[in-house]
């Protein structure tokens, strides 16, 4: 009787040892399965370990609606978002789930953890276009690339110098595109200086965050507008004190800007041109001569150095050695401590300047001709 038992209580073990078995091998298969089932859908998981590798499968196909579907269209319109350099990741989910871009915070965290994107999030400001699911969202923050590049324009540069640093700006614009668009009429017309002869002179020199998409009328309009925003009322007003017009005033202050080597000196330079007009001498400004001679290939520049006797002969309206008087234009385009040299410039008695022969960028300012000439280099 006891053998009986023993073999019943035999059999009893080896058929729980297999239904164990066959449990054990149905939840490894189902296991295996739904890893698979989530690799498939968001990719291999990247350096987790197999409880956790487990533990986000199911996190996943819990939130697989989440992380799939966008949110509705007509809620979301382009985002700029910006992540800021170690920014923790609940901190960035969270503020997703806010703005209506995202549908879960939670959701997202989980399929960053589990790929590994949560480690290679790059800090930046992106632009989030409509449509985007959460895991697509996630992947697009991998790439820092600027939403905006900074567009530099230089003191004294002219517009052709402007169109030179567009191949290596980031913008999707072409030098010839961008002096061919700044030259049309309809492009200034909206602008209190519309009756400019040229654009040129109107793109006050800074530093302009530009967005990376922008076509050559974006850029432009954000370049010409600024002049008329920061130009102010108080300035205008001075240029009127010396009896220029606004677009007197801009030409004169190019001049300036080009002679001018050391900033401090332009409401001193300013004043010797003003002085000029004022008795109708001849400006005879060495720039307005290198602006018409322009690019000088041999030099790799605009601005021809030195000139010869003959380039100050050069027959052209903005030739102010052989024309009285302003030139039609502007020669390049000033600073603003240029316009304000010209909009407030030293009282003083001087006609002319000339360079000192230190190498130094400072100039010897004289009343008489006779005294001019005392300060020629040996």
């Amino acid at each position: 009787m006891t053998d009986k038992r023993s073999q019943v209580s035999r059999l009893m073990v080896i058929l729980i040892m297999a239904l164990l078995c066959v449990f054990l091998g149905l939840a490894l298969f189902f296991t295996i399965s739904l890893l698979a089932k989530v690799e498939d859908t968001f990719g291999p998981p990247t350096d987790l370990g197999v409880p956790q590798r487990i533990s986000y499968t199911f996190g996943l196909l819990r939130y697989e609606d989440d992380l799939l579907t966008p949110v509705d269209f007509s809620l979301a319109e382009e985002y700029k978002f910006e992540i800021g350099a170690g920014e923790a990741i609940p901190s960035i989910v969270n503020r997703l789930q806010a703005k209506g871009v995202i549908r879960n915070a939670t959701a997202m965290q989980t399929y960053l953890i589990y790929s590994g994107l949560d480690t290679t999030i790059q800090a930046g400001v992106y632009k989030i276009p409509p449509g985007l699911n959460a895991v697509q969202i996630a992947q697009l923050f991998q790439d820092a690339t600027p939403a905006t590049i900074s567009f530099g324009v230089w003191p004294g540069w002219r517009l052709e110098e402007i169109a030179a640093t567009l191949p290596s700006s980031g913008l999707a614009i072409t030098p010839q595109e961008f002096i061919q668009t700044a030259n049309l009429p309809a492009t200034r017309a909206e602008y209190s200086w519309a009756e400019a002869a040229t654009v040129e002179g109107y793109f006050l020199p800074g530093s302009y965050e530009i967005e990376r998409d922008a076509n050559v009328f974006d850029l432009l309009e954000v370049l010409l507008g600024a002049f008329d925003e920061q130009i102010s009322l108080e300035m205008r007003a001075g240029f009127g004190a010396q009896g220029l017009s606004l677009q007197e005033a801009v030409i004169l202050a190019s001049i300036v800007e080009r002679e001018a080597v050391i900033p401090e000196e332009q409401p001193v330079i300013a004043s010797v041109f003003l002085n000029r007009l004022a008795v109708g001498m001849p400006l005879e400004s060495d720039p307005t001569a290198q602006y018409v001679i322009g690019y000088v290939a041999e030099q790799n520049t605009w601005w021809k150095n030195p000139l010869l006797a003959a380039d100050l002969q050069v027959h052209s309206p903005y030739n102010t050695y052989v024309v009285s008087g302003l030139p039609p234009g502007a020669i390049c385009n000033p600073s603003w401590g240029a316009l304000q040299a010209v909009a407030a410039p030293v009282s003083s008695g001087y006609y002319f300047f000339r360079a000192r022969c230190d190498g130094s960028g400072y100039h010897h300012f004289s009343t008489t001709y006779e005294e001019h000439l005392q300060f020629a280099c040996p």
